[in-house]
């Protein structure tokens, strides 16, 4: 696809196997997924039958069921479209180009489409976001609260398909062992990469070129905590910022209950990077027990609403010029209020 390393995304060490190789492995994997799922469908069908009065929800198995049939359709669709753009775009030498860029975030928006409009019809999970209309003159830096896989999704696809913006997302190299996300993210100009203390400087690095090439129409997206939350995460990251004498900053991060301390490096990157570039603040509640893929099972929400709210900081009102002390403090304090606005989600919803 791409010649070098790096815009392959792998931006640090301990890379996952080279495309090529991981490519012909995940590919036919996925390709086989979708016509072996409906050769057993009786099967899977007599058993979600049997084991739906003992499962929690309605028809739990039916419905996971139904969904993986369409995410696997979807990986089928998105891989022969993926190759016929290949070999439109001169086997790969034009994909840079503006008119095949184009078309691979029409293909990113149509299966980010399908498969909400999916869970919207299997799970009967809704999505409900309040906040100031998305800007498309200038770039955005969006920050986003990360507490379980579907939030990237929905972000993305509330970007692209409803902001029609296009996003540049930060992701984690182990993404890519899916294979539609390996190809046509590579292609588009995202970084891929290992969230690891000792590689710090270069993910850092990676989100500052991210940013600095983004222009009006781009939102480049950001989970400044690192990971999923756990209470372990919030813990053992309140603890490193006391080890590292930030006594203020733990003191914060304690206060907030349901985010993790953000760590400021990368956004602080992104934002010296892209001068022009307004602030997006994301929050969400209804994601939570999503923090691994396990938790599809035990803990996936079903007839229920996602709430999501986003804040819009404009270019001129972010600390650009203050010193770093004062910078992560406005971050920090940003979290506080997101926290703030996930508590009173919370108490709502236990009414």
């Amino acid at each position: 696809e791409r010649p070098t390393r790096r815009t392959e995304g792998s931006t640090v060490s301990r890379p996952l196997p080279p495309p090529l190789v991981r490519r012909l492995v995940t590919v036919p994997l996925a390709l086989a997924g979708l016509p072996v799922l409906v050769a057993t469908l009786p099967v899977w069908i007599v058993t979600g039958v049997l084991t739906a009065p003992f499962l929690p929800g309605r028809w739990r198995a039916l419905r996971l069921l139904w969904f993986g049939v369409v995410w696997f359709a979807c990986e089928w669709a998105a891989l022969a479209t993926l190759a016929w753009l290949w070999l439109r775009s001169g086997f790969g030498r034009h994909l840079r180009e503006p008119r095949w860029q184009d078309a691979h975030y029409r293909l990113l928006r149509w299966m980010l489409d399908r498969v909400y409009l999916t869970a919207r019809r299997v799970f009967r999970l809704r999505v409900v976001g309040t906040g100031e209309p998305l800007p498309r003159d200038v770039p955005l830096l969006v920050l986003c609260r990360h507490a379980g896989p579907g939030d990237s999704v929905l972000l993305v696809r509330t970007l692209i398909s409803l902001g029609r913006l296009r996003p540049r997302i930060v992701l984690k190299d182990a993404l890519q062992l899916d294979p539609t996300v390996d190809v046509l993210l590579n292609r588009l100009p995202n970084r891929f990469i290992t969230p690891r203390p000792s590689v710090a400087e270069d993910v850092e690095a990676a989100i500052g070129e991210l940013a600095a090439g983004a222009g009006p129409g781009d939102a480049v997206i950001i989970f400044p905590e690192g990971g999923n939350f756990t209470e372990h995460r919030r813990s053992r990251a309140i603890e490193r910022l006391r080890g590292l004498g930030h006594a203020d900053e733990a003191a914060k991060a304690e206060r907030m209950r349901n985010l993790m301390a953000p760590r400021p490096g990368g956004t602080l990157a992104a934002i010296a990077a892209a001068p022009d570039a307004d602030v997006l603040l994301v929050a969400h509640e209804g994601l939570e027990d999503l923090s691994r893929v396990s938790d599809l099972w035990r803990g996936l929400p079903m007839d229920d609403v996602v709430e999501a709210r986003w804040w819009h900081v404009p270019s001129a009102e972010l600390p650009r010029d203050a010193d770093r002390d004062t910078q992560v403090d406005w971050l920090f304090d940003w979290w506080g209020k997101l926290d703030g606005w996930v508590a009173a989600e919370r108490a709502t919803r236990s009414r």
